[in-house]
């Protein structure tokens, strides 16, 4: 069922820098209705459909016992294993899920959807709550609670370094020629230069950090206790600015791209976008619709809704700005 959802934003550009380690206020009432609309396609995926990767015109999903391949048309393949949790990466050739019962990394050929290998990596939280990454020719993944993370070589399928981290870290982005690894127990994010194999610097963040994406001049947290977005200098390792979002961001997700940041979140509305340069506020999109995930590409917008068993698929009309 399609539904068309007005984009908001403020009357004025709203500029919402008041100083590093500062949480900005969004606009109050941002009352101008644009002409642009995005058109929310809500696609029934039975389960718990939750994390995102895009697979070209398609998007990997992961559910209850399954990693699912969707298109707009409908679901195009499934691979079955015991329990994917976390964010999935693609590389060389293949799809990289985490699977928490194992603690375990699965290699999955996208062509075929075969199983082609699993990893014993262990894993750092295997609620679920996690991310596999891939960048530097490698594909990372937080290994140990007790702060390690681990780099797979896609060529021999074998963890080729472990990296000391901070306990508690979970949360990996890729971006900017580094790893970056968030601890929600430790409040910080860090640093993984993949050259040296080693954290080569921190930034400290507010309460209960998680998620976080890396792009668009920066990297950004959720600082989900909060309700705020951290924007981080990749070079500096300082927090340039926050832009609060809401009362708290548990959990929802974010994702870089377009010239905007896109949120998930999971109360007032189903996804937020925020101007990268200014942290305004440009639209609160959708009702609300429970803890999901986000994904970005040029033609439209991915976000799932675990709770609702359901993914969307959002995209302005041909000519809208």
């Amino acid at each position: 069922m399609a539904r068309r959802i007005a984009l908001l934003t403020a009357t004025t550009a709203h500029v919402l820098a008041v100083g590093a380690g500062c949480a900005a206020e969004p606009p109050a009432t941002p009352a101008v209705q644009e002409s642009a609309m995005m058109t929310e396609q809500e696609i029934p995926a039975p389960g718990f459909a939750d994390f995102l990767v895009v697979d070209g015109d398609a998007v990997w999903v992961t559910n209850r016992g399954l990693v699912e391949k969707w298109a707009v048309s409908g679901k195009l393949a499934e691979v079955a294993m015991p329990r994917p949790c976390g964010t999935m990466a693609i590389a060389a050739s293949a799809l990289w899920v985490a699977e928490c019962t194992g603690k375990q990394v699965y290699r999955i050929a996208l062509a075929s959807g075969a199983v082609e290998t699993t990893i014993p990596t262990g894993l750092a939280d295997p609620r679920g709550e996690t991310n596999v990454v891939a960048g530097a020719g490698s594909v990372w993944v937080a290994s140990d609670p007790a702060g390690k993370v681990a780099r797979i070589d896609p060529a021999s399928n074998t963890v080729v370094a472990e990296i000391a981290v901070a306990p508690g870290t979970a949360f990996l982005a890729f971006g900017f020629d580094a790893v970056w690894a968030v601890s929600s127990a430790g409040q910080v994010l860090q640093k993984i230069d993949p050259a040296s194999n080693a954290v080569v610097g921190t930034v400290p963040l507010g309460q209960q950090p998680g998620f976080l994406a890396a792009g668009e001049g920066a990297v950004w947290v959720q600082e989900q206790g909060d309700g705020t977005v951290a924007k981080v200098d990749p070079a500096g390792l300082a927090v340039l600015d926050r832009v609060k979002v809401g009362a708290n961001l548990k959990y929802g997700d974010i994702d870089t791209g377009g010239g905007a940041v896109w949120l998930r979140t999971t109360d007032d509305q189903t996804m937020v976008v925020i101007d990268p340069a200014t942290l305004a506020i440009r639209a609160r999109l959708g009702k609300p619709a429970g803890s999901g995930a986000v994904r970005y590409t040029p033609e439209g917008v991915w976000t799932s809704a675990h709770d609702n068993e359901t993914i969307s698929w959002w995209t302005a009309p041909a000519g809208a700005k």
